[in-house]
């Protein structure tokens, strides 16, 4: 798997390659650049398979980089990496069809979990994008605004890391308030929702098959798989294996 990094702030740039350079597997960094025009002459030149970029950038932002390559038609997988929480350019990307998007500082957990993801998605596998067949701004239309770009968060973004305390800073509110909003609109905490809300996504990769079982915790934001199987019971009522179990059957 080719990579190039297209990053303008120097140290974050140099941090992300030496996280690629620690990984085991067939991953190649083949350039970086420190604005979206450089990325994008050396994507049209290089052809990588992923790009790992900002969207605040000099010259050209992300977002345009990615535009511009999909004006292109070129199949290259995009990863946006921001330290932005920004609830707009999230649904920007996802529009744009990028296959993640990750919140700085990024990990060494992150990045595994998402060339993992992206190797399913470029050796033909269907990814784990879940359709919805009702976004929940549909399901909670009268939600205060405030909260309906927090849903948009969760339903875009649920399989990375979503911090309350920095979606509250995002919202420009108090992790309190935020706390308060969130129950009153939803009626139930957000940590709670947010565990709800995986599961089901769980529940749909298990039945559509469209993702290893041993990966489903993964895909869907849990980084302990023996937590991810103590949420999904105390949500469904039983176990992975059960619950596959009855799949098999009907």
């Amino acid at each position: 798997m080719k990579i190039l990094i297209a990053e303008d702030e120097q140290r974050a740039r140099e941090g992300l390659s030496k996280l690629l350079g620690t990984l085991s597997g067939d991953y190649e960094l083949i350039g970086q650049a420190a604005n979206g025009q450089v990325a994008l002459d050396m994507i049209l030149r290089l052809k990588p398979d992923v790009v790992f970029t900002d969207i605040k950038m000099p010259i050209l932002d992300g977002l345009a980089l990615i535009q511009a390559v999909r004006d292109r038609h070129l199949p290259t997988e995009f990863v946006v990496i921001s330290a932005y929480a920004d609830f707009e350019l999230a649904r920007q990307s996802i529009s744009l069809g990028v296959a993640e998007y990750v919140l700085k500082p990024v990990t060494r957990e992150d990045i595994e979990r998402t060339l993992h993801r992206l190797q399913q998605r470029i050796s033909g596998g269907t990814g784990y994008v879940v359709q919805q067949t009702q976004s929940l701004r549909q399901k909670y239309p009268e939600a205060h605004p405030l909260i309906l770009r927090t849903l948009d968060v969760v339903q875009n973004c649920y399989a990375g890391k979503i911090n309350q305390r920095e979606l509250a800073e995002g919202l420009g509110i108090s992790p309190e308030y935020f706390s308060y909003l969130f129950s009153k609109n939803i009626g139930e905490t957000f940590s709670s929702f947010l565990r709800t809300y995986r599961i089901q996504q769980a529940l749909e990769l298990y039945r559509d098959g469209s993702c290893d079982r041993k990966d489903v915790p993964y895909a869907v934001g849990f980084s302990d798989a023996k937590y991810f199987n103590q949420v999904f019971r105390k949500v469904t009522g039983k176990s992975p294996t059960e619950y596959l179990y009855e799949c098999k059957g009907d």
